[in-house]
Formats: C-alpha cells, structure tokens, sequence
C-alpha cells in the first residue's frame, strides 16, 4: 500500500512535526509505504508530486488550517484533525483505506469515511481562524520583539525619529509589522473560506477594522465576511466564457473589496468596534482576584488539551490582546506563554524525581521536554497524556493554572507570543514570572509523582 499525507497545524512549529512522525510509524508497522508532505512555519516541505497522488491507495490530510485540495480528486481521502494524527495515527491509516472518494464540489466529501459514515471532523469556523491565526503569528512574533528591543535601546514618545530605537519601533509597532497583523489575519481567514480570490478583500476589509479601530474582533468579522462574500460572487454571477478571466482580477476583488468595507464602515464597523473597545477597557481594568482567576482560567485552557481547539483558543485570545497594548506588553499573553510552558516542563521534572512512575521510554523522552517546555511548545506533553490521560491531565491542568494565576497576580507583562525563555528580555516583571512558571512546574511533577502509578505495579496488574 502507498499512502500519502499532509500535516499542518496553525503555529506549524509543533503538531505538524509530531503527526507526520506518528503517521510515518504506524504505516511502517503495517509494512506500508508513505510519504508525509508537512507545511510548517518555514514553509512545505517535502511536497507531494502529482505522480505520487496518483499512485497512491490512500491520502490522510491532518491539518487544522487550509490546504490545496484540488489535486486530490478522484482519490481515497480522509480529513481530520492534527491532534487525531498524533493520538489515533494506527487507525487513521486502516480508516484512509476505507474512506470516500475526494470530489471538490461536494459538501463535507473530504471529511467523510466510508467506514464511519456519520463521523465528521472539525472543520468550519475553526479551521478557518486558524489558518488566519497561522499566518499571524509570525508578524507578531517579528513585530514583538522588535518593539522590546526598542525599549532596550531607550525608545520613548520623545525618542529621536532617526534613532535606532525609532527605527525598531517603526519596524515593530502600528506602522510596521503590528499594523500588518489585522489584515493579515482577515486576509488568510478570507483565503481559507474562498481560495486565493478572498485574500484581496479580507486584507483590505482588515484595513478597513484597523481604521475603524475595531481591532482583533474586527478582522475577524472582516475575514469572515470578505470570504462568504466572494464565495457568492462566484457563485451567482456568471459571466460569457470569453470573460472569464476577468472574474479574479477585476469582477471578485473589485466587488469583494468595496462589499467588504462599505459593510464595515456602514454598518458592522461601529457595533463590533464598540465591542472590542469594551473587551479592551474592561481587561485593563482587570486586576486583583478577577486577574488572577483569568489567569487560572487561561492556564486550564493551555493546558486541557495541549494544543488544541481550546489551548489554540486561549492562545488567540492572548495575542488579540497584544493588538490593544502596542509599547506596553499584555499581562495576559503573559499568563497564556507561562501556562503553556509548564506542562512539558512539569513532566521533564517528573521523570527526574519520580523514574519509578515512568518507562525507559519515557524517561528518555522527558529529557525534550525541558527543551520543548523552554520553547513554549506545550504539545511536548501529548505522549505522556496519551498514554495515561485520567492522571495527567488533570496534574498539567492544576500546574498550568497555577502558573497562569501566579503571573497576573505578579503582573507580568509580555510583547511577544512565542518564543519561550527566549523573548524572557522582553517580559516585565521577570523575576515574578520565572517564579510562576517554577512554582506551576514544580507543582504539576508533585502532582504526577502522587497519581500515576509505578511501572513495576502497573506491569503486574497487566499479568
């Protein structure tokens, strides 16, 4: 048997890796042969050839942001999610042999198995967010860190315009790389929904939330809105054949661009921007218990599900708040990257303090952990919670909890939505933050030291 198959996860730093990598070890179980086209953050790699599609019995496409489809028609295709590859990846294989044939037009086709008719994985609205998300983050990540070494170099309102700090700042803050992250996202929330044709009006409806001040929330809507616009441009008007092409480079952008933004400037702009504007007002004016239990409640969401819908929700949440504290950093951003560094790290600590809990196997694996977890890649736990998830989790969710209380009680603040204990220059408060990620670490190794059992008992229930 050849299978083929295409990984890719909203960040593309994590998941896409680990499912490509279980795919691959569950067809060489079964002596079949596979090839696994990844698209990370640094782009496809290991791209799928046109011959090999053909060839192929089977194509299993676990991604949680858009892909092109069109060249797998006519073949066996199943869809689901990253973290189904990672979990379930032996039976996504038998389930691709038995799944439906791929056809473009027909509704939910590719998310289909034959074998399990009624089961369909999450796709929509999520998926569509992510991929928006996806292409965010890196203009955040390059724009974060570029305003913290601004403030590194001494940049202030009254900084000299031909300064280095200046400089930083404009490559950074709301006439750089900042000022780019709305579009953006409406743009590949518009791609996502309609193709290449909805990238042009969900980037300028982006704008357009950016002029009305109607910030994350707004290129949301915006991308949204532009990709089921043009999703019915195309399908309603129908030009002679002989003006077909103008269709993508005059009559989709043309419509899809000025529907998009009358609409905003008109009618859904004030609404939405007076919503974000409440939403902005009301978390910085959080403070006390009610951050501290947000903080709790961040950490729970990182850590539920390991970069999941929910993890990857609380994620986007924390940095739509970056959009509302350009210079400043975000207490809550803050809180999400020390909630999402503590699982990975609180295991790494476990396997140390308590080997008897843990196999060789996973003793070993606890060594990446302390890499992932100092990376802010909080999938490095999803081995240790598969395998025994009625312990674990719970024991990474009270950890992350704590650790996500602990840094707005201590009101941390960050600029940048990755990186790890490599953007910790651009945190305030630095000393408080690194006591919350030791405590939420040391807490969830105690935690997993007192529930799971030791190998040796587990071995002899087993006989």
């Amino acid at each position: 048997m050849k299978i083929l198959a295409v990984t890719a996860c909203p960040t593309g730093i994590a998941h896409t890796y680990m499912a490509a990598e279980a795919l691959e070890e569950a067809a060489k179980k079964r002596g079949y042969d596979i090839k696994v086209e990844t698209r990370g953050s640094v782009g496809v790699e290991n791209e799928l050839t046109d011959a090999e599609i053909r060839e192929a019995d089977a194509i299993i496409l676990a991604c949680d942001t858009a892909v092109p489809m069109e060249r797998f028609e006519g073949k066996k295709l199943l869809n689901v999610s990253v973290s189904e590859a990672i979990k379930n990846a032996d039976e996504l294989i038998d389930r691709s042999l038995n799944a439906n044939i791929y056809k473009p037009n027909v509704k939910n086709q590719e998310n289909i198995s034959s074998s399990e008719p009624n089961k369909k994985e999450p796709t929509g609205i999520y998926k569509h967010l992510m991929n928006g998300v996806s292409y965010m983050i890196p203009f955040v990540v390059a724009g974060g860190i570029a305003i913290a070494i601004s403030f590194l170099f001494g940049y202030d309102s009254a900084s000299n315009e031909g300064s280095l700090a200046a400089y930083l700042m404009g490559i950074g803050g709301g006439t750089g790389a900042f000022g780019l992250m709305i579009p953006v996202l409406a743009g590949y929330i518009a791609y996502s929904i309609a193709d290449r044709p909805g990238l042009a009006p969900g980037m300028i409806g982006g704008m357009v939330a950016t002029q009305i001040n109607a910030g994350f929330l707004g290129g949301l809507v915006a991308g949204f809105l532009a990709g089921y616009i043009v999703l019915a441009i195309k399908k309603y008007i129908k030009l002679p054949k002989n003006l077909q092409g103008i269709m993508p480079v005059l009559i989709i952008p043309v419509l899809g661009s000025l529907s998009t933004g009358l609409l905003l400037f008109y009618v859904i702009g004030t609404p939405v921007a007076a919503i974000n504007n409440g939403m902005n007002n009301f978390l910085m004016s959080m403070s006390g218990t009610n951050a501290i239990i947000l903080g709790a409640i961040l950490g729970l969401m990182m850590a539920v599900d390991m970069g999941g819908p929910i993890n990857k929700a609380a994620y986007a949440f924390g940095t739509a708040t970056l959009t509302a504290a350009v210079g400043t950093g975000s207490e809550i951003m803050a809180a999400v990257m020390a909630a999402g560094m503590a699982p990975p790290l609180g295991i790494a600590l476990a396997t140390i303090l308590f080997k008897n809990k843990f196999t060789k196997a996973e003793i070993e694996a606890g060594k990446a952990c302390w890499v992932l977890g100092a990376s802010f890649i909080t999938e490095g736990a999803i081995p240790f919670a598969a395998a025994d998830p009625i312990r674990v989790i719970p024991s990474l969710m009270v950890g992350s909890a704590i650790t996500g209380a602990l840094s707005m009680a201590f009101k941390a603040t960050l600029a940048v939505p990755h990186g790890g204990i490599f953007v910790f220059f651009a945190v305030e408060n630095l000393v408080g933050y690194i006591i919350s990620i030791v405590v939420g670490t040391v807490v969830t190794a105690l935690l997993l030291g007192v529930f799971k059992k030791n190998i040796a008992e587990l071995a002899a229930q087993s006989k």
